[in-house]
């Protein structure tokens, strides 16, 4: 969730469109779940785009934001995406992954192997790893339709 926010900002000067997405997907699939995955915070703005999040449909997994001993953080959620999308799998015809993260292309180049699922991912093109293009199905860069009008 955080990722392609900041991503659709940085590339776009826009932010995303979950709503249109969402409902896009419910009407052209059987839409089974749709996760957003963000850190925890105790920003107010965050807050009320989690609830948006959710009247809209998706399901918002949150984890802390991990701070050292030596003074470094850690906020990652690819472990539980991808056991969640292993978890999932088998009982739905299409996987959809918004990331231009490199390091899923290995799951979903190994999905991909399945005859009966296909993979998407949906990303900003400028900031998506070549392999993670190469290793779904679809690919289908974030454009202009798909953001929130200024």
């Amino acid at each position: 969730m955080q990722n392609i926010y900041y991503t659709c900002k940085q590339t776009f000067q826009q932010s995303f469109n979950y709503r249109q997405l969402y409902s896009q997907l419910a009407v052209d699939y059987n839409l089974v779940t749709a996760n957003v995955y963000a850190i925890e915070s105790n920003n107010d703005g965050q807050h009320k785009f989690q609830t948006a999040l959710r009247s809209m449909g998706f399901t918002v997994k949150l984890k802390p934001y991990i701070q050292r001993q030596d003074g470094t953080a850690k906020g990652d959620w690819d472990v539980g995406i991808t056991i969640d999308i292993m978890d999932a799998s088998s009982a739905v015809e299409h996987v959809f992954l918004l990331s231009g993260d490199g390091d899923f292309d290995r799951l979903m180049r190994r999905l991909k192997q399945s005859d009966n699922l296909t993979t998407h991912v949906i990303s900003a093109e400028p900031l998506t790893a070549l392999s993670l293009i190469n290793s779904v199905d679809h690919y289908t860069p974030i454009s202009a339709d798909m953001l929130l009008s200024k």
